[in-house]
């Protein structure tokens, strides 16, 4: 029962972690000499590398908010787990915990996807999807398996 908690909390973490990753750093897309993410566009220049603020319109300050609300969910999921994880009687089941933690795989499925949709209207056609992108996609079915993984999942002694 032990290794069970451990890897479902390894689990939690690592889709925690992609989805910090996954907000904060600059590569959302890349070309050659440019990178833009959800914060921030930079290209590189002769005399350095210049970033602007991204602000292209509402999409993207919803791409920003549901990212940010997913790793809100799945922080509050994690610490609902160790709460739930001593305070809930013998064969109760982490439905809270659960349901915040698929809460949170839905929020950046959105982002990703709002991202997907709209990004062709900023982001030049030269550019390819960046790694930042491609970890929001990991950190959803990753997010999504360890939501169920809780709502199955039943305490015991």
């Amino acid at each position: 029962m032990l290794l069970l908690l451990l890897g479902i909390i390894l689990l939690h973490v690592a889709g925690l972690v992609l989805l910090f990753v996954s907000t904060i750093v600059s590569v959302w897309t890349t070309g050659e000499t440019t990178t833009s993410d959800l914060w921030l566009n930079c290209t590189a220049a002769i005399d350095g590398y210049h970033c602007n603020p991204a602000t292209s319109g509402e999409w993207i300050q919803a791409v920003q908010a549901v990212m940010i609300l997913s790793i809100i969910f799945s922080c509050l999921s994690l610490f609902l787990f160790f709460c739930q994880l001593f305070t809930l009687q013998k064969g109760g089941r982490f439905f809270l915990t659960g349901t915040f933690q698929i809460l949170a795989s839905l929020f950046v499925m959105s982002g990703a996807i709002i991202y997907t949709v709209m990004s062709p209207q900023w982001v030049p056609g030269s550019d390819n999807f960046g790694y930042s992108y491609i970890l929001a996609w990991v950190a959803f079915p990753l997010a999504l398996i360890s939501g169920l993984i809780y709502v199955i999942l039943r305490k015991r002694e």
